[in-house]
């Protein structure tokens, strides 16, 4: 994608942040079957499907998925705000887990609070997707992550 010199790059559409996500992932993460919802210049959302694969006693939904979905959205959204996929790599991701999840997608929106020239800085919201007709439930987990940009 080309820009203009001093304006910021056009951000990448879903198409484009899916296309990333196939190319540049592992299977394992691919076998999340995430997808994508929606790109801005400042925040990505993906969709998690539920999926009793990804559960853990009793039904509730394993950290560990949520945790790769998090990592994963923040790849796509510092994506989308560069305007571009680069190599990079996680510094640190902190999670917060609030409440458990049965049964219900979950979408998390990675939003870069922060995008720098080596570092990029991200906050993550996990919700429950709401039953048809009822307002949207608290997010059941927070995390933030610090990027380094390889390229």
């Amino acid at each position: 994608m080309s820009h203009v010199p001093n304006q910021p790059p056009e951000p990448l559409t879903p198409a484009q942040a899916t296309r990333i996500l196939h190319e540049n992932f592992a299977p394992w993460i691919l076998a999340l079957n995430l997808t994508v919802e929606q790109t801005t210049p400042t925040q990505t959302t993906l969709r998690l499907p539920w999926s009793p694969t990804l559960t853990r006693e009793g039904g509730t939904l394993c950290g560990q998925a949520l945790l790769a979905a998090a990592d994963t959205a923040t790849v796509l959204a510092i994506s989308a705000a560069r305007g571009a996929y680069c190599p990079m790599t996680t510094v640190q991701q902190n999670t917060t887990f609030q409440r458990p999840i049965h049964e219900t997608d979950v979408l998390l929106t990675a939003h870069v609070t922060k995008l720098g020239r080596t570092l990029a800085f991200t906050d993550i919201t996990m919700t429950p997707t709401p039953p048809p007709g009822t307002p949207p439930p608290p997010p059941a987990a927070h995390a933030t992550t610090v990027y380094a940009l390889l390229g």
